[in-house]
């Protein structure tokens, strides 16, 4: 799992090359809102060519994503045509149904899928998206919710919406879901706050759209060394035990679901 997925629109071609080298975790290459009209069939070409090529590095380039247009529309399908065989994974914008998807699937086989939810219908539907085959994640859109909810972005607004899509998440067996971009570049504080929020919720990772976002984000869904020396000892006194439930040393009470917590939490560090 990857805790940034940084943005890049798809005609820019200064931010496409820094978007490999810059240290994000993931690259999301994007042909959707950020592409005016009149360039997304350059900006199409320019993402083939990065995704065939990616500029040389002192580390290895991170997985590419790519953001295509809405499904079921000939922009998506010339947006696949051209991407869906180098990139790493698709990411569909404005998920609302099961279909979606399968269209999608269909014209990137075997590649994983990011299920962005920025309306109401695709929230009501999303625990059938994220069952659909090739989902790996949902994605919070939360900028495109936030004008169709016509609520403010606040982490007590989008509570119930962040909270649906980790129980459809969990339910449908996938990976957490990610969060949505934070607009306000300027304010570290605040977007420290809202991935804590998130991750307190069962999110894991987030969208950026500036390099300098990700040390913070990279900072927050990191496990600390506190919670890792939690979860060693938690997973060491538990097999001692033989998987019988105990009481550690400062009188937490370990079964077996805080166990698998713990063991979880050391697979993602």
């Amino acid at each position: 799992m990857n805790r940034s997925y940084l943005f890049a629109p798809g005609h820019n071609a200064k931010l496409l090359d820094r978007v490999f080298t810059v240290g994000a975790d993931a690259a999301m290459l994007d042909l959707e809102d950020a592409v005016p009209p009149a360039q997304k069939a350059a900006a199409r070409r320019m993402v083939a060519a990065a995704l065939a090529d990616p500029p040389a590095a002192d580390a290895p380039a991170p997985p590419a994503w790519v953001r295509v247009n809405a499904a079921r529309t000939d922009l998506c399908a010339a947006d696949l045509d051209a991407v869906a065989a180098d990139a790493h994974g698709i990411r569909i914008p404005k998920a609302e149904s099961p279909e979606d998807v399968a269209w999608v699937a269909e014209r990137a086989p075997g590649k994983p899928i990011i299920c962005a939810i920025e309306s109401a219908r695709g929230l009501l539907a999303a625990a059938e998206i994220a069952a659909a085959p090739g989902v790996a994640h949902l994605a919070m859109g939360g900028v495109d919710l936030q004008q169709d909810l016509a609520t403010d972005g606040s982490n007590l607004a989008t509570l119930y919406a962040r909270s649906h899509l980790v129980v459809c998440s969990r339910a449908a067996r996938i990976g957490p879901p990610i969060d949505s971009v934070f607009p306000r570049l300027a304010d570290d504080d605040e977007l420290r706050a809202q991935a804590e929020f998130a991750r307190s919720l069962g999110f894991f990772g987030k969208s950026a759209i500036h390099p300098r976002q990700l040390p913070v984000l990279h900072a927050v869904f990191t496990p600390t060394e506190r919670e890792l020396a939690w979860a060693r000892e938690v997973v060491a006194a538990f097999a001692a035990a033989d998987g019988a439930a105990l009481r550690l040393p400062d009188g937490e009470f370990v079964d077996l679901p805080v166990a698998q917590r713990a063991e979880r939490l050391l697979a993602r560090a």
